[in-house]
């Protein structure tokens, strides 16, 4: 991860300015596949390297399990399978973000595996638009928008919509 935090260029606001600049702030950026992703760096905890999962049955196969983190067990989801990709195996880069959701009145900690954590990022509301419409069929409500940049498009997450969900009960 790097030390210093770099500023998307805004291009084109657009989209409901008030709604986009209340999710302006700092990102930890991750990657899956090819893509570039974003929660909040609010919502983070820490990063840890790989340990071992402990497997849960009757689980989805998104939840790798739970692991013992200083005496907390916590779940710990494939965000990689959770999205629908291909599942990968773990490399030096493979680590589990640690985060926060709130779940209801409840705040639950989670962690979730990604393919390697890249930056964190300073994106003003500016940079940010709306998640695209891709008709009544795709579900985009687990994105909190569309961080543009020069040369890229980074996805924001809405981290509580992507992980608190009643399939996750363990």
């Amino acid at each position: 991860m790097m030390d210093t935090a770099t500023t998307l260029v805004s291009t084109d606001p657009s989209g409901d300015a008030q709604t986009l600049a209340d999710h302006a702030g700092k990102y930890l950026t991750f990657s899956l596949e090819n893509e570039i992703y974003g929660i909040q760096i609010l919502k983070v905890q820490e990063i840890i390297e790989m340990i071992d999962v402990t497997h849960v049955p009757r689980t989805p196969p998104f939840v790798q399990g739970v692991i013992n983190l200083r005496g907390k067990v916590i779940p710990v989801v494939d965000l990689r399978l959770k999205f629908g990709m291909e599942k990968m195996d773990v490399s030096r880069q493979t680590c589990i973000i640690v985060v926060y959701v709130q779940c209801g009145d409840n705040q639950l900690t989670m962690g979730m595996m990604v393919d390697a954590v890249s930056e964190v990022l300073d994106i003003p509301g500016g940079s940010i638009a709306p998640p695209p419409d891709f008709g009544s069929q795709v579900d985009t409500a687990f994105l909190l928008g569309m961080a543009k940049s020069e040369d890229s498009v980074r996805m924001l997450l809405d981290i509580d919509k992507v992980l608190s969900n009643k399939e996750l009960t363990i």
